[in-house]
């Protein structure tokens, strides 16, 4: 070879060298954007500082969610030194399989799929750095960690961190705060700003509900760092550093010595108390029997350890009653269907119907001379003619007809008393109940093929109408305001700046408020006087009005349902007591309310009522039934 020849070779050479380097630092800057990650994770370090969560209050002041500190166990692999995994296992109290065991989850913990950009295929890339800290055990009390502190310092490489984890000072409300849990991928990617694995958020209750407030706002914390990824020195002197700012305070409506009672009363009992401040919209109180101590569903320790307990569970205990089971009303609906013939002048305060058993059943009392007479004596009868003149009030020559525009105006009525319509509030799982239209009986009869007398349960509360516990309640408050009422509510104020706007709106019934005297008074003799069916829910020297309903149940004993409020002239509790197969609405739902109403308006149960609350606490209707 010639000396042009080895001349060209070499050049050749060199240039496809100096080619090959380009193209590799070329794919290193611009295409493989791992190596800038890299490079600036050496230079520099972006630590997220997470606040506390918000803390909540109940209506008097007391603290009923607040934080409490816990702590990880910390490890850096690299400062790790000749680890005596013996006495490390005794002092932690695991065994040395089980550590071995750890260390593999946590590597595999952080792997993840990626997509190679030469073949398409799944790759997995681990995120394991030895370098940097990682969680070798979580959520370990103070007492825990008292435990180990004072030999940890001889395991390099190990230390504790704190951490701040949710703590209820009562064991009462669970379905109503909520609880928290590790966020899921999808919930991950939704907002990476705030969130990273292995943080946990609201997964139920109030804490879902106001997640965005409850979580706060996160600070950044930069720091200098080696190669290995030892923290050096402060950023820039931490002028680029942000401070982490707790979430405001929930300032709630409930009582949390109302709701604790509430819970008592309804031990071994199945079914829902609802208690509304008319005045407001707030939620007083709202038990879902059975229930659970809040404190059992704290960390993913206690979680691994109780949910499933909780959710096999044939009692439901996670299900909230209050809000989401729909059940007939019974009787309390003769209120609103009182109402509804008032304001359509079918009816007028001084109609009475004969107690015609032949129509429809009904216990034994005198007939009916009035509105307030009907609401009394709660009669049957009464009402199968009063709704018959809704329904079917001749706009049309063809009853079939006539029905369909008569349940119409029914449904529009029932939705302005917020039935059949979802609640606005401040909580997930609600549901609607179930108010028939046209549209339902269509489907299941078929179009003018059905009239009143097809449909006439839906009179008494019976039929296919379907409400609430929490729907109920809200009823008893419309009754309390003659008319109007607010959505309600949990949260009377985020921070300093109240409530949230829809829950400051009145919404008013479309009937007058003119109407509703008479139906009000007869709430006040069924509770009052002789005849009513509420005599167990009187208070001595506190007026309480009230209706109570039995709710025809096909799989066993009949439902027990009241709603009332009080005082009678300065409405301040409006309730509803829901006490499944619990039989007469006058025997169990009924005294339940008036034990609530007076620990709430009084502070304690008064000498004449403690016969009553004995009676109540002690009744098991679970095991007797």
């Amino acid at each position: 070879m010639n000396l042009d020849s080895r001349r060209l070779v070499f050049l050749i050479m060199f240039v496809s060298v100096g080619v090959i380097f380009g193209i590799r630092l070329f794919y290193m800057q611009v295409v493989d954007d791992k190596w800038i990650e890299r490079a600036g994770e050496v230079a520099k370090r972006k630590v997220d500082v997470k606040p506390p969560r918000g803390i909540l209050y109940d209506r008097n002041g007391q603290k009923v969610v607040s934080n409490k500190t816990y702590y990880n166990l910390m490890f850096v692999e690299d400062n790790i030194e000749d680890l005596d995994t013996n006495a490390f296992s005794e002092l932690i109290g695991i065994s040395k399989d089980s550590i071995r065991k750890r260390f593999e989850a946590i590597r595999k913990s952080l792997d993840r799929k990626t997509k190679s950009k030469y073949t398409g295929n799944d790759t997995i890339v681990n995120d394991y750095r030895s370098y940097l800290p990682y969680a070798f055990l979580t959520e370990l009390s103070a007492d825990e960690v008292a435990q180990i502190a004072v030999d940890l310092p001889n395991f390099k490489g190990f230390y504790e961190e704190p951490m701040s984890m949710r703590n209820y000072p009562f064991p009462y409300g669970a379905n109503i705060f909520g609880y928290l849990n590790e966020i899921r991928p999808h919930e991950l990617n939704a907002d990476r700003y705030f969130y990273s694995v292995g943080d946990f958020i609201g997964r139920s209750g109030l804490e879902r509900y106001y997640e965005h407030e409850l979580r706060g706002q996160k600070g950044v914390h930069m720091i200098l760092t080696s190669a290995r990824g030892r923290a050096v020195d402060n950023f820039a002197d931490g002028k680029l550093d942000t401070n982490a700012l707790q979430g405001p305070p929930l300032h709630l409506g409930l009582d949390i010595d109302i709701q604790g009672y509430g819970e008592k009363l309804m031990q071994n009992k199945l079914g829902a108390i609802v208690a509304i401040e008319p005045s407001s919209g707030e939620i007083l109180a709202l038990v879902s029997a059975p229930n659970y101590d809040p404190n059992l569903m704290v960390g993913a320790r206690n979680i691994r350890k109780n949910y499933m307990k909780l959710y096999e569970d044939s009692l439901r205990p996670f299900f909230p009653r209050p809000l989401a089971a729909e059940y007939p009303p019974g009787s309390i609906l003769k209120t609103v269907q009182a109402l509804i013939g008032l304001q359509e002048g079918v009816i007028d305060e001084e109609t009475g119907f004969p107690c015609n058993k032949a129509l429809v059943g009904c216990h034994n009392h005198p007939n009916a001379q009035n509105v307030s007479q009907a609401i009394q004596f709660s009669c049957n009868p009464y009402f199968y003619y009063e709704v018959k003149r809704i329904i079917q009030q001749g706009k049309k020559e063809s009853i079939f007809k006539d029905a369909a525009v008569g349940l119409e105006l029914w449904e529009d009525y029932m939705n302005s008393f917020g039935l059949g319509v979802k609640p606005e509030t401040d909580i997930y799982g609600l549901r609607g109940g179930v108010i028939p239209n046209v549209e339902f009986y269509n489907r299941w009869y078929g179009e003018n093929r059905w009239a009143f007398s097809t449909i006439r349960s839906n009179s008494i509360g019976q039929g296919e109408v379907k409400l609430t516990p929490l729907q109920m309640a809200n009823l008893a408050a419309i009754m309390a305001n003659k008319g109007y009422y607010y959505e309600p509510h949990f949260v009377k104020s985020i921070g300093e700046s109240g409530p949230l706007d829809r829950f400051t709106k009145k919404k008013y019934t479309k009937v007058d408020r003119e109407h509703f005297d008479c139906v009000l008074e007869g709430m006040r003799k069924v509770v009052n006087e002789a005849g009513g069916t509420a005599r167990r829910a009187r208070i001595h020297d506190i007026v309480v009005a009230g209706k109570t309903g039995t709710s025809q149940n096909p799989h066993g004993e009949d439902h027990s349902v009241f709603m009332a409020f009080a005082p009678y002239d300065k409405p301040k509790i409006a309730i509803a007591v829901f006490v499944e197969n619990a039989g007469f609405g006058g025997t169990w739902a009924a005294p339940i309310a008036s034990l609530m109403i007076e620990k709430y308006l009084r502070g304690h149960i008064s000498e004449e009522s403690k016969r009553k609350e004995k009676r109540i606490l002690e009744g098991d209707l679970i095991h007797e039934r």
